[in-house]
C-alpha cells in the first residue's frame, strides 16, 4: 500500500493547577463523549486537558501508555511533543534577546561561523518564521537513513548547508525543520550550554515543569509512553528515530499538566516580557509567528501548534482572550489529536459540536450529485477532486486516497473516515463555483477550476516488460517496496501494508487507483531496472533495487 495520510485534508514561581468542584458538568460530559468517540474508533490513545483560566475542566488519560503491558495513559504520562518543541526554542531565543545576547534581526552568520555565502542575508527572524528558504532536512532523500543514528547538529547541517536556497529569505514561508535545528545550534554557540541544559535551567526548572525534558533513547524516563503507528489489523510499535536528530525542532517530551503550566506562564507574563511575547505571537507570513500559528477563529484569537514524530501526535492551543487552554497528547500516529482539540475548544467556548456519527445522510439525485463533480484549487499544486463512483460522490485531495462523502443537505456533505465537511458555494444561477473545506477549526475555500477531473488512462504493457520490474526496492531502512506480477497484474506492497495493484500509463510509469500515487521505474544504459521513484503529493522518493 502507498503512504496514506488519513486527513483530507530570572526565577519564576510555579503555576498551580486548580480543579473546579463541578466545572460546567454538561459541557464536560460532552467533552468526554467527543474524546471517547475517537477512542472507540481506535484513532486515539493519549491524554487530554482542557482549562478555562485556573479551572481545569477535563484532565484524563485514554487508552494505553504501553500496549504490551496494558499500562493506561494518565494525566502524568509523558509524551514526545514533536513540533510543539518549536515554541520552546522560540522562547529561548527571545530570552537571549532580552538579555542582550542576540537580536532576532541578527544575521545568522554573525553568530555561526563558516556559513555558506548563500546564507548571508538570513536572520534569526527568518529561521523563527520558516522564511529563510532553507531546504527541510526531514524532507531530504537521505533523511530515512539518518533517523536511526546519533548525529551532531553540525553533521545534520552539513546535509543541507550547501543546497541551493528554495527562495530568497523573507520572500515566502515554507515550513522547514532546518531553521529550528539551526536555532538550537545558535542557542548552544551563544550560551556555551547544550540546548537541553539551557531549556532545563531557564524554562523547565523555573516554571516547575518537573515532567518535561529533552527525550532520550537510552535514559530511563518514568511514566514515558510508548509510541505506536496504526495498521489495518491494529497498532504496531512505531519506527525508531534517534532523538539527537530532531533536536530543537522536535525532541522534547512533556505531560498535559506541565504544558498547562507552560501556557499559563508564557501568556501570563511570567517568562517573557510583553514586548517579546508580542513578537512571538505576531503573524509574519501564513499566520506564523515564532514557533506558533496565530489565527482568528470565530472572532477569537487562537495561538496553537501541532506536532508529529514517530508514534506521537500532539496539539496545543491557547485563546488569550478567554484563557482557554487545550492540550491533546497522543501516542498513536494520526490526525485525532488536532481534531479532538478543535472540538474541545469549541465546547469550552459554549459552542455545539456534532460528531460524525450524529450526522444524518439524505438522498440526492444522481443529476444533483453530478453538479458537484469537478476540480477545485485548494492551494498551489493542491486540488480537491470530486468524482462519481456509480451513485457515490467521492473526494480526493492531491496525494491522498479517494474518500466517499455523504450529503446532509443540498450543498453540504460530510466524511465519515475523518471529521471534515465540504460546503459548496453557488452563483445566482445555481452553478457550483467553489467548495469550503471545514476541518480542524479551519475553513479553506477552493475555487472550482474545472467541471471535469483529469483521469489517468491505463495502457497495455507486454508481460516481459512487467516481469522485468519484479523485485524488492529499498524504500527506507528496514522497509522495502516489493513488486510482484500476479496473473498478469503488477502489484506493489510497502512494508507490512496490504498489496496494491498499479496500472501502466506508459512502459515505465504506473499509477494506483485507490490512492493518488504513482511509481516510475528507471533503467541504466544497458536497460537493467535499477530503481523506482515513488510520487505522492509533494513526495518523490527514490527506492534503489536490491
Amino acid at each position: 500500500m502507498f503512504l496514506r495520510r488519513v486527513a483530507i485534508f530570572g526565577v519564576v514561581a510555579s503555576v498551580c493547577l486548580a480543579q473546579s468542584p463541578v466545572p460546567d458538568q454538561p459541557v464536560v460530559e460532552r467533552m468526554e463523549q467527543v474524546v471517547q468517540s475517537f477512542v472507540a474508533s481506535d484513532k486515539f490513545m493519549g491524554s487530554v486537558l482542557v482549562a478555562r483560566g485556573d479551572d481545569v475542566l477535563l484532565s484524563k488519560g485514554y487508552g494505553s501508555a504501553n500496549l504490551e503491558w496494558d499500562i493506561p495513559n494518565t494525566p502524568d504520562t509523558k509524551f514526545r511533543l514533536g513540533s510543539v518543541t518549536k515554541q520552546f526554542t522560540a522562547a529561548c531565543v527571545l530570552l537571549l534577546e532580552q538579555r542582550g545576547q542576540l537580536s532576532v534581526d541578527d544575521l545568522v552568520s554573525k553568530h555561526l561561523p563558516d556559513t555558506p555565502e548563500t546564507w548571508n542575508s538570513i536572520t534569526a527572524r527568518h529561521l523563527l518564521t520558516h522564511t529563510a528558504g532553507l531546504a527541510n532536512f526531514t524532507g531530504l532523500p537521505e533523511y530515512q537513513e539518518m533517523q536511526p543514528f546519533a548525529m551532531t547538529v553540525e553533521e545534520i547541517v552539513a546535509k543541507f548547508r550547501d543546497l541551493e536556497l528554495e527562495f530568497d529569505p523573507g520572500e515566502r514561508m515554507k515550513y522547514s525543520n532546518s531553521g529550528y535545528l539551526l536555532l538550537g545550534h545558535l542557542i548552544e554557540v551563544i550560551t556555551g550550554a547544550s540546548y537541553e541544559e539551557f531549556l532545563q535551567d531557564n524554562i523547565f526548572t523555573p516554571l516547575g515543569m518537573e515532567d518535561s525534558g529533552y527525550d532520550s533513547n537510552s535514559a530511563i524516563i518514568a511514566r514515558r509512553a510508548s509510541g505506536y503507528a496504526p495498521r489495518p489489523d491494529g497498532p504496531v510499535n512505531a519506527g525508531f528515530v534517534h532523538m539527537s536528530v530532531p533536536h530543537a525542532a522536535g525532541a522534547l517530551y512533556s505531560t498535559t499538566e506541565d504544558l498547562l503550566r507552560w501556557e499559563q506562564a508564557l501568556y501570563g507574563g511570567k517568562l517573557l516580557s510583553a514586548e517579546s511575547l508580542e513578537k512571538m505571537t505576531t503573524p509574519f507570513l501564513n499566520n506564523y509567528g515564532f514557533g506558533v500559528t496565530i489565527q482568528e477563529s470565530k472572532g477569537r484569537r487562537r495561538i496553537w501548534h501541532g506536532g508529529g514524530i514517530q508514534g506521537f501526535n500532539t496539539a496545543l492551543a491557547y485563546y488569550p482572550d478567554t484563557e482557554v487552554a487545550v492540550v491533546v497528547l497522543g501516542n498513536l500516529n494520526g490526525q485525532a489529536p488536532a481534531q479532538i482539540a478543535t472540538q474541545l475548544e469549541a465546547l469550552a467556548h459554549g459552542e455545539q459540536v456534532l460528531l460524525t456519527s450524529e450526522r444524518t445522510e439524505i438522498k440526492l439525485s444522481l443529476e444533483r450529485l453530478q453538479a458537484y463533480v469537478g476540480t477545485y484549487q485548494l492551494a498551489p499544486q493542491v486540488t480537491i477532486s470530486m468524482t462519481l463512483d456509480g451513485e457515490q460522490l467521492m473526494t480526493q485531495l492531491s496525494g491522498q486516497r479517494k474518500l466517499p462523502v455523504f450529503p446532509e443537505s443540498d450543498g453540504n456533505f460530510f466524511l465519515r473516515v475523518v471529521d471534515a465537511q465540504l460546503e459548496f458555494l453557488m452563483d445566482d444561477a445555481g452553478a457550483v463555483t467553489a467548495v469550503i473545506l471545514h476541518q480542524n477549526g479551519r475553513d479553506q475555500t477552493a475555487p472550482r477550476i474545472s467541471d471535469t477531473v483529469s483521469e489517468r488512462t491505463e495502457i497495455a504493457v507486454a508481460p516481459e516488460i512487467l516481469e522485468s520490474y519484479v523485485g524488492s526496492y529499498k524504500f527506507r531502512p528496514g522497509v522495502d517496496m516489493v513488486v510482484t506480477l500476479e496473473d498478469g497484474q503488477l502489484m506493489t506492497q510497502l512494508g507490512p501494508q496490504p498489496k496494491l495493484p498499479v496500472f501502466a500509463e506508459s512502459e515505465t510509469a504506473f499509477f494506483a487507483q485507490i490512492v493518488d500515487a504513482q511509481i516510475e521505474f528507471t533503467r541504466d544504459e544497458e536497460g537493467v531496472v535499477t530503481a523506482l521513484v515513488f510520487h505522492q503529493g509533494p513526495r518523490n522518493i527514490t527506492a534503489p533495487r536490491k
